[in-house]
């Protein structure tokens, strides 16, 4: 299609007044931490055996080669779920929505319908994300873990091609479908690889492999914070390449997933192909002596088989499944409702009252942070466990949201309060990746057995991705009405799921799926403080 007159594309006077007021925010409140607020532009979101426990007296130890293959296989599908939401600058996009209406209409677009199309480009990202999110169980029972990954791929490749030719069709409805489309796959991604990694993992490895998924969405916004500066990509002529580049990420996949194996549990359990099942264990143990997991995954598919199916409305009816996806619920949530977007919203003002002369730079170090922080619970969180690192993270960020509301009411009277917010913003930052940032996506795994497990992730996918879409559409308001004092809100939210964590949530590290499983059939999470030994004894009918 032909490109639109000069006099046609030529922003007129009144193109200023045209645009919402969200133009005017910071650009971390158009981005969004976990994608809340964000637009997708490139192809998170949220955080996966030789059995027994790693204890900190004992350093930790990388698994086998085929192991951490199959874990790096998956990952490209975290980065692109994350890339999406990191790009773009909104006026980059309210530019081209006014273009794009001025050539067809020959007008200007009103005020009320640019923010009709802003409000639903934010938006349908997040819905696309529950429907995906909420279809996991639809593919990874019928076609496998690895070939729903590889499947998924399609949606980024069709995503790419509406968002990157948006411009020169001058179509924002291609975008916003893009968009959509994008938030299906991103909901997808965040069941799927979760979910594979942690059946792929070693019981003494599965947290720190686990934390690979949120370790792929981290780098996905540090690479679209670094791709979407002005001088790269983030600019008016090559911001279609830049929505575009999700087609990198995902051929990526497409290329080296057939490489990885089926998850042996799947095979075993799923399909009763036991050959298949210790074929792949050999490979990813780099062993022949594969009894041990053979035996554990036997005993937990003959659980499975004295139980009906189980579906989702199963998990709520089942007193056995009831406490499990309360908790994977409420550390949904404690991820989302965190607080982690109002200071990503409120960041660039802040650097930009601190001095700092180019505050998209600064915003940049936040993710670096984000990166390192997250591979420092890779590393600690089979010493440390999944629930301290969660109890930790909360009450770290809990301490950071009262220094940040006390720096931000002060910050008029003492332009030195800047600097503590900016500290504030960075530990916040650094204590939201220990925990609550990467647990929550793969301790799902481990709080279910076989059975039940894709209907969980469902159900947790949709309550992430829900509280998304709600904080996303509703934390603007909150921010007008309350101002620096919306940190008071996420203050006590933080301090709820601490005291929950603390009462409800068991320590999973280093116990097999069947132990867990036994510990809530028998007890559920009071007897999170016991030892793994004591909590296997809790399952009658375990054998490992």
């Amino acid at each position: 299609m032909p490109s639109p007159p000069p006099r046609r594309v030529a922003s007129p006077p009144v193109m200023e007044a045209s645009l919402p007021a969200s133009r005017d925010l910071p650009a971390a409140a158009w981005q969004g931490e976990r994608g809340i607020l964000a637009m997708p532009s490139l192809s998170s979101g949220q955080d996966q055996n030789p059995s027994g426990c790693i204890s900190s007296a004992h350093p930790v130890r990388f698994p086998p080669l085929g192991w951490s293959r199959a874990t790096g296989w998956a990952v490209p599908g975290s980065v692109t779920h994350r890339l999406v939401s990191r790009a773009c600058r909104p006026r980059v996009i309210e530019d081209f929505y006014n273009r794009t209406w001025l050539y067809r209409y020959e007008e200007p677009i009103s005020p009320a319908t640019l923010t009709t199309l802003w409000s639903l480009s934010v938006a349908i990202f997040s819905v696309g994300g529950m429907i995906g999110s909420f279809s996991v169980g639809l593919f990874v029972n019928r076609f496998g873990r690895r070939n729903s990954m590889l499947m998924s791929n399609v949606l980024a490749f069709m995503s790419a091609v509406l968002m990157g030719f948006s411009k020169m069709a001058l179509s924002f409805e291609m975008l916003i479908l893009g968009r959509f489309i994008i938030g299906l796959y991103s909901g997808l991604t965040t069941g799927f690889v979760p979910m594979y990694v942690g059946e792929v993992s070693p019981t003494a490895l599965r947290g720190a492999l686990g934390t690979f998924h949120q370790l792929g969405i981290v780098l996905g916004i540090l690479i679209a914070q670094v791709f979407g500066l002005d001088l790269i990509m983030g600019n008016d002529s090559l911001w279609p390449l830049l929505l575009g580049f999700i087609f990198v990420p995902a051929l990526l996949q497409c290329i080296i997933l057939p490489f990885a194996p089926e998850s042996p549990r799947f095979l075993l359990i799923n399909r009763n192909e036991e050959n298949k099942a210790k074929s792949v264990l050999k490979k990813l143990r780099g062993t022949t002596d594969v009894s041990s997991d053979l035996q554990e995954m036997k005993e937990e598919s003959r659980q499975m088989m004295r139980e009906k199916k189980v579906t989702i409305m199963e998990l709520f009816r089942s007193p056995m499944y009831r406490q499990p996806i309360l908790i994977a619920i409420v550390l949904q949530l404690s991820q989302q409702l965190s607080g982690i977007n109002a200071v990503f919203y409120y960041s660039t003002s802040i650097f930009e009252k601190a001095g700092v002369e180019q505050p998209v730079y600064a915003t940049i170090g936040s993710g670096v942070v984000n990166t390192a922080f997250t591979v420092v619970s890779l590393f600690v969180v089979e010493r440390a466990g999944r629930r301290t690192l969660h109890l930790i993270g909360l009450a770290g960020m809990a301490g950071c949201a009262v220094l940040m509301t006390i720096a931000l009411t002060l910050l008029d009277q003492m332009p030195w309060m800047s600097y503590l917010s900016i500290v504030a913003i960075f530990g916040f930052v650094a204590f939201f990746e220990i925990g609550p940032g990467p647990i929550p996506w793969f301790i799902v795994a481990e709080l279910f057995s076989q059975g039940p497990r894709p209907a969980a992730f469902a159900v947790a996918g949709l309550s992430n991705w829900t509280s998304n879409f709600i904080v996303g559409m509703g934390f603007q308001y909150i921010a007008q009405l309350c101002g620096s004092y919306a940190f008071i809100i996420f203050t006590v939210l933080l301090v709820l799921f601490f005291i929950f964590t603390y009462f409800k949530v068991p320590e999973t590290k280093g116990r097999t799926f069947d132990e867990i499983a036994s510990g809530f059939r028998q007890g559920g999470a009071s007897q999170s403080d016991k030892t793994p030994d004591e909590f296997h004894s809790l399952g009658a009918d375990s054998q490992v």
